[in-house]
């Protein structure tokens, strides 16, 4: 179990730690530099974390029930990380070192990818690249279904999953503040074929104009997802693979949709193909440090029967 002053912490805990320190660390810099923040939708989010909190503390201590403590947990959770995470990823826009698009591009072009013509032939291609949209539209609703999936099966596997998400965006965010890109879809112009995007052109060119003239105003209302390397949308559904994978009814259509998912992130996301290939280590990295790390809380007395969704989602090791 990892240790904060002497003491070892539980997952849990640890995943409590990691929420504050990332709020002292934002906090701090926004105390010490010019920047403008949305305090209300920032202070609502704020809120809804620490209701979920409460309630995860209510069934862990006072109506024991693990997994509904654990699914309310990794809800309050990842509301709040989500939000610290991406107000430290716009503060580093500051701090950024060199864009790396156009090495990027090169590796591309180097390994046999070319983006534009897979853009263009995916243009002449609408209803796959409908399927792509959809694919990689669902990242972040299979994120929340997969909190209550999990918590269902095993509580110690929300905390897992939650500190691997967590761990995953913080290696995303330090490799991009070192060496920023904001994918192919920055470099080249989009085929003159329409073609249905989840982010276009448009969205390519505010990353660049953010990186040169800062962050400006910092809401949640708009906030975009800055990371082109590695791809943290293709991290997220790796590790959806991998903490299904043993889900009996869930396992397969997990794998498909999210290797749809990896499929369709150059497109749909704009990205460069290293970007997605380079997911694989930093998922890889953040599984094998958050299940090395401490267990989860345990509850002593059980006052609730196993629930429904346990019976029906039973994994593949019975």
């Amino acid at each position: 179990m990892p240790r904060v002053f002497g003491l070892r912490l539980t997952l849990p805990a640890s995943l409590l730690v990691l929420v504050a320190a990332l709020a002292a660390v934002d906090g701090t810099w926004l105390a010490l530099g010019r920047f403008r923040l949305d305090g209300g939708a920032f202070l609502c989010l704020g809120l809804l974390a620490a209701l979920l909190f409460m309630g995860a503390h209510f069934y862990r201590n006072l109506r024991p029930d693990p997994r509904l403590a654990a699914m309310l947990f990794g809800a309050g959770f990842l509301c709040i990380f989500s939000c610290e995470a991406s107000v430290l990823n716009y503060l580093l826009l500051t701090k950024a070192g060199t864009r790396i698009d156009m090495p990027l591009a090169e590796l591309d072009r180097a390994i046999g990818f070319d983006w534009p013509a897979a853009m263009r032939w995916m243009a002449h291609h609408p209803h796959l690249n409908a399927l792509a949209f959809i694919a990689y539209s669902s990242m972040l609703p299979q994120v929340a279904l997969s909190t209550v999936v999990l918590a269902a099966i095993d509580a110690d596997r929300v905390y897992r999953a939650c500190m691997a998400l967590a761990l995953s965006a913080l290696l995303c965010i330090a490799i991009w503040a070192f060496a920023p890109s904001f994918g192919a879809f920055s470099v080249y112009p989009l085929p003159d074929v329409p073609v249905n995007l989840a982010l276009d052109s448009s969205y390519a060119q505010e990353l660049v104009r953010l990186l040169k003239d800062g962050p400006g105003l910092i809401s949640p209302r708009d906030a975009k997802g800055l990371i082109g390397f590695p791809s943290y949308h293709a991290a997220m559904a790796l590790l959806a693979i991998w903490y299904l994978r043993d889900v009996k009814i869930l396992r397969w259509p997990a794998l498909i949709l999210n290797l749809a998912v990896l499929l369709a992130t150059p497109v749909q996301g704009g990205h460069h193909a290293v970007d997605v290939l380079a997911a694989f280590p930093v998922a890889a990295l953040a599984v094998f440090l958050a299940s090395h790390m401490g267990g989860a809380a345990k509850f002593p007395v059980m006052v609730n029967k196993p629930s429904k969704a346990a019976e029906l989602l039973p994994t593949a090791a019975e």
